[in-house]
């Protein structure tokens, strides 16, 4: 059973992250794995941020430094978030964000589009994708 989860796993294209959680380490579990499945595995990352977790994508938002094991720097998801989309990582906000806080696209961190819903669908029900939620 383990070799055909292991070959499926290298043929994978790559992981969904659908993250709303506005706790901090909850968020920042999800940067964990979605920069281990980006650099350590070379596979596609694609970040969809609703609800709390939007505010991540907003410039000038605070976010809170999140302590790592073995003394090393704490780091805050926004950062880690940041990271990733340098590495490549595609991450887009929930088209309903900015309409309900009272913003705009102006206020996105470069990097950082508006979702199209047609399009994340289709990448959750592609089965070479993993999906998971924070």
């Amino acid at each position: 059973l383990a070799i055909p989860a292991l070959l499926n796993a290298q043929n994978l294209k790559g992981l969904n992250i659908i993250m709303t959680s506005a706790d901090a380490q909850t968020q920042m579990m999800g940067m964990v794995l979605a920069t281990m499945t980006l650099k350590k595995h070379q596979k596609e990352v694609n970040i969809t941020l609703c609800g709390p977790a939007g505010a991540l994508a907003v410039k000038g938002a605070k976010s809170t430094l999140v302590k790592r094991p073995g003394g090393a720097k704490a780091v805050s998801p926004k950062m880690a978030l940041k990271g990733l989309i340098k590495a490549g990582a595609h991450v887009a906000l929930c088209p309903l964000y900015l309409p309900n806080a009272g913003k705009d696209a102006s206020v996105l961190l470069p990097g950082i589009s508006v979702a199209k819903p047609p399009l994340v669908a289709k990448k959750l029900i592609d089965n070479q994708y993993n999906n998971i939620s924070f």
